[in-house]
């Protein structure tokens, strides 16, 4: 499969959040209150110490991801990232092609 990856963008807020909806519904991979609003989790997602990027096919957005310094200091050039992929699009590649 072939996605086009870019940096999200405030366009992109309905789509990543019909992406993060289900998996914080859910509770299974992320420790985050499964009561957690579109604002709440959407400001968790873009917060200032992250870049965020978006997976897209045909122009749709299926899959999302955040990278951040893990460490301040002598640690800042080791990564930390999240990654979420749309329920539809499991196993097509798409969480691979945002690393």
């Amino acid at each position: 499969m072939t996605f086009a990856i870019r940096a999200a963008t405030g366009n992109d807020h309905d789509a990543i959040w019909r992406i993060m909806e289900p998996i914080i519904r859910a509770g299974e991979t992320y420790s985050l209150s499964r009561d957690m609003q579109r604002a709440e989790a959407l400001d968790y997602w873009f917060a200032p110490d992250r870049s965020v990027f978006v997976a897209e096919e045909d122009g749709q957005v299926v899959g999302t991801c955040f990278l951040r310094a893990n460490r301040p200091g002598p640690g800042s050039h080791v990564a930390n990232a999240g990654f979420m992929v749309a329920a539809d699009q499991g196993g097509r590649g798409v969480g691979k092609a945002l690393c």
